[in-house]
């Protein structure tokens, strides 16, 4: 019990480290073509850091930054566009966030509606450790009844019936 126990353990401590590393150790191929990238290197570098917090309202679970998908692009040269305007980084956030919602940003905030997305991890580990808590639990220790003496002698019969040998016809 204690075995399968560690092995439930171990299996999910390599399932949650592969899931925080492999973003880490994949490289993602970035989607900006070359005209779009600007002239200005810090411009660009504010650019490329905008277009990687903004998911793809298309592919959605890819930044704009990562993804072909043509709303991507434009999504690209609007952000792009707002920085040779000036803007800063957060008025570009707010400017995005007021056109397409919280749901444009790859990191949601922490608010009354995303409440959901930031407790639900945490839900799900504490009902794993509920789970394994629950197949740990042992068992009842306590002994079973005695044998009475009626059954006791039903057994002794029992056993002796089958000593004696038989003959086959």
């Amino acid at each position: 019990m204690i075995r399968s126990s560690l092995y439930i353990l171990l299996i999910g401590v390599f399932v949650m480290g592969s899931a925080a590393l492999i973003p880490l150790l994949v490289s993602t191929a970035n989607a900006i073509t070359a005209e779009e990238m600007l002239t200005d290197p810090l411009l660009e570098t504010r650019a490329r850091n905008l277009s990687q917090k903004l998911r793809c309202l298309v592919c959605q679970n890819q930044s704009i930054d990562d993804s072909d998908a043509d709303l991507a692009k434009d999504l690209r040269r609007e952000v792009r566009a707002q920085l040779v305007q000036g803007k800063t980084d957060e008025a570009i956030l707010s400017d995005l966030r007021a056109k397409y919602g919280d749901y444009v940003l790859l990191t949601p905030p922490l608010a009354a509606n995303t409440m959901a997305l930031w407790l639900a991890p945490i839900g799900f580990l504490l009902l794993g450790i509920g789970i394994t808590l629950g197949v740990r639990r042992p068992t009842s220790e306590t002994a079973p009844p005695p044998i009475s003496q009626t059954d006791r002698a039903q057994i002794e019969a029992l056993k002796q019936h089958h000593k004696t040998p038989r003959k086959f016809e």
